[in-house]
């Protein structure tokens, strides 16, 4: 079993050594800030931009089967149009990279919110086996794959950022059973994708 500090840890010292890569300065912000793990700052260009990122880094047996959980903090309406997740898949084997998701923070809420109420209320499900409530959600690699090293989503504020998850998820979104979170950006007009 993997220690989840040190999962954690991971997750955060690359997504800094990813941002610097890239001409970000990034600050890792101390524990308690909340939904802050890193602050950067878009050292390079024309013109400045601060970014806000939340790190989440998760570990399995099989990384295709890994997903991150994301309670209500984190499907909670996004404070300004900078804020943004990077998902980090760390492998068993740490001879081999970690894998990073970068997503708006609106994006991630979504995503959270239609995947775990598509599986809490399929009809298909047998009656009062599903009962956890959203903010057990789980999000799974899967579902993020067209975030996968997508450092370039970090210069274009949230609701200008193209919406990269499964194209049914549209229509989950759009549909009473699933929907969206209650205060979510969206609901004034899901964008397509």
């Amino acid at each position: 079993m993997a220690d989840t500090k040190q999962t954690k840890s991971i997750g955060e010292h690359h997504v800094a050594a990813e941002l610097a890569r890239r001409g970000w300065a990034p600050a890792l912000t101390r524990d308690g800030l909340e939904r802050t793990d890193i602050l950067a700052v878009l050292a390079e260009g024309p013109e400045r931009r601060l970014i806000e990122i939340q790190v989440k880094a998760a570990r399995g047996p099989r990384m295709n089967a890994i997903s991150w959980p994301l309670g209500l903090k984190s499907q909670s309406r996004s404070r300004h149009e900078r804020e943004y997740f990077v998902l980090v898949a760390v492998p068993q084997d740490l001879s081999q990279p970690p894998r990073s998701f970068i997503a708006p923070r609106v994006h991630v809420a979504a995503a959270a919110w239609i995947e775990h109420m598509h599986w809490l209320t399929d009809p298909e499900a047998p009656a009062g086996k599903r009962n956890a409530s959203v903010d057990r959600a789980r999000v799974f690699l899967g579902t993020l794959a067209g975030y996968e090293d997508r450092w370039d989503l970090l210069s274009i504020d949230q609701l200008d950022a193209p919406v990269l998850l499964p194209s049914h998820y549209r229509g989950l979104a759009l549909s009473r059973r699933v929907g969206l979170p209650p205060d979510h950006e969206w609901h004034a007009e899901v964008p397509e994708w």
